[in-house]
């Protein structure tokens, strides 16, 4: 399939007067999480919430720091998310693709909003 990317506006909703930070994040629907580098959680000055024990693709485990919130933007759509603070490029997961109603399509390798929904995010809540 190749690689997705996704161009997404990052901002600290804690500290509104800071700017937002534009990233290229590869999109993949096999993650779960939002992962960001260190450096983005310096520039947004993201809080340490926690620590999270994550089991990477080669089977080895880390304690890795979980900070937030953290504002995404896309397009019309806006969402809501922790970020794991790891690796060297940013990486947008399921949930936050799901929170904001986003639609990898693998034959063009683009991250698009849900066709079924274009205008507003949509749900299901039951």
């Amino acid at each position: 399939m190749g690689l997705t990317n996704a161009s997404i506006i990052l901002r600290n909703p804690r500290l509104p007067e800071l700017e937002p930070v534009s990233i290229d994040a590869l999109a993949d629907t096999g993650a779960v999480h939002l992962c960001i580098p260190s450096h983005i959680q310096i520039q947004l000055k993201l809080e340490e919430i926690d620590k999270k024990e994550v089991t990477l693709a080669d089977g080895s485990q880390r304690l890795v720091p979980y900070v937030g919130p953290i504002e995404l933007r896309y397009k019309n759509r806006v969402g809501f998310a922790g970020a794991l603070v790891m690796g060297d490029q940013p990486l947008l997961g399921a949930i936050p693709m799901e929170d904001m109603d986003l639609v990898v399509v693998p034959k063009t390798r683009e991250v698009i909003l849900n066709p079924s929904s274009p205008n507003v995010a949509s749900s299901i809540a039951k």
